[in-house]
């Protein structure tokens, strides 16, 4: 080949990946737009006061915009959001009719581009006092917690987000040692990171029930070891695992302690290894258990105090699972009843609900400590922070 026809075929290469760069955005990322953050805060304010918020969430300035407010519900306090990102449910103290005594769970579909919702459906709660929702990882079921009836209930998603009639509902039985334990109380139900078991923590009478969940139906069965059963007068409250699925924490409530498991994977099976308190040794006064939550990376462990009001903070033995303390951090506000994990670990997010504030701590990743940003969120008496990434 000679040169003209050389200098030709280069010429001719070097057009076509110049197009090829454009089409794919590699000269510039002005078609590929950078991903968006919002934030969703649960209430337990009326219609008249607030409901659900959401707010973008600029995380290079630490900054929120209100986007929405979602007023015709009544206390909308936990929601959670969809594995795909495209839905939200909510439950609220609604009545879900007027000759029901039983609350409400709704849908809403989310705005990719504002984070905004839309309703979709709502059901009954087929109980009283939702105080958890969660979904199966595989979007497939929601599932309600019903703490002053003492049950829970399974729907079932459609393909465009609505939830059906319950599929399942299971009623506890029981009682324990403590005055606020005299009837079973579920307060909140976890699934397993394949959906194959589900455990729900029961304050009332000390114990997680785990499930089987039918893979098809999503109706429920007892798992082979069918509970683990907390100290007397604990009152489990909230459970979290820890990334790699073999360990498990169950905050408890009454006792102001986080019990550690570990977790046969093959059966769902759970057993404590190790059991420790939350408070430091100085504090005398009242104090309940809220909230608890693994770093992403699975070297830290935090949880909130009520009456302590702060996030107590261990580091966790990713060998054995285990826990050694930390610290404390004040919340900032009163009640801390839940907080938010930032999914990508840089931020923690609480809800003082005493204080009408959501109040930002920036974590360091090395040593797990927590430095309070500044910013907040202003909201009444928020309950629950949830979040999505686009």
């Amino acid at each position: 080949m000679n040169n003209t026809k050389l200098l030709k075929s280069f010429l001719i290469k070097s057009i076509g990946i110049f197009f090829i760069g454009m089409s794919f955005g590699f000269l510039g990322c002005s078609d590929q737009p950078d991903s968006r953050e919002f934030i969703y805060v649960g209430t337990f304010a009326d219609s008249e006061d607030g409901g659900l918020f959401v707010y973008e969430f600029d995380r290079d300035e630490v900054q929120f915009t209100l986007s929405q407010t979602i007023s015709d519900m009544e206390s909308p306090g936990f929601q959670a959001i969809h594995p795909d990102g495209n839905f939200l449910y909510s439950i609220s103290s609604d009545s879900y009719s007027d000759d029901s005594d039983y609350q409400t769970v709704s849908a809403f579909s989310i705005n990719p581009e504002n984070g905004n919702l839309s309703f979709v459906n709502n059901q009954s709660v087929g109980g009283r006092g939702p105080a958890h929702i969660s979904v199966d990882p595989m979007g497939r079921f929601v599932y309600v917690s019903n703490y002053s009836s003492g049950n829970l209930s399974v729907f079932r998603i459609d393909e465009n987000g609505s939830l059906e009639g319950p599929v399942d509902s299971v009623q506890h039985e029981g009682s324990s040692v403590h005055s606020r334990q005299q009837g079973p109380h579920v307060h909140a139900a976890d699934p397993s990171s394949d959906g194959r078991f589900l455990y729900v923590s029961d304050l009332g009478i000390d114990k997680i029930k785990i499930y089987a969940v039918n893979q098809d139906t999503g109706e429920l069965t007892p798992a082979e070891i069918p509970y683990f059963e907390n100290s007397p007068g604990a009152g489990p409250r909230h459970f979290t695992f820890h990334p790699g699925g073999e360990f498990a924490y169950s905050v408890e409530e009454l006792s102001s302690t986080v019990a550690v498991l570990s977790v046969d994977q093959n059966n769902g099976a759970l057993e404590q290894i190790q059991r420790l308190e939350m408070l430091p040794d100085y504090f005398e006064d009242n104090n309940t258990a809220a909230d608890i939550h693994v770093s992403p990376d699975g070297r830290f462990l935090y949880a909130t105090n009520r009456g302590h009001d702060s996030l107590v903070i261990y580091s966790i033995d990713e060998a054995t699972g285990m826990l050694e303390l930390v610290g404390h951090e004040s919340t900032r506000g009163g009640h801390p009843r839940n907080f938010l994990m930032d999914q990508n670990g840089e931020f923690v997010f609480v809800a003082n609900r005493d204080d009408d504030n959501v109040v930002i701590f920036r974590r360091n990743e090395s040593t797990g400590e927590l430095t309070y940003t500044g910013n907040e969120i202003n909201a009444p008496l928020p309950v629950c922070v949830s979040q999505l990434i686009l």
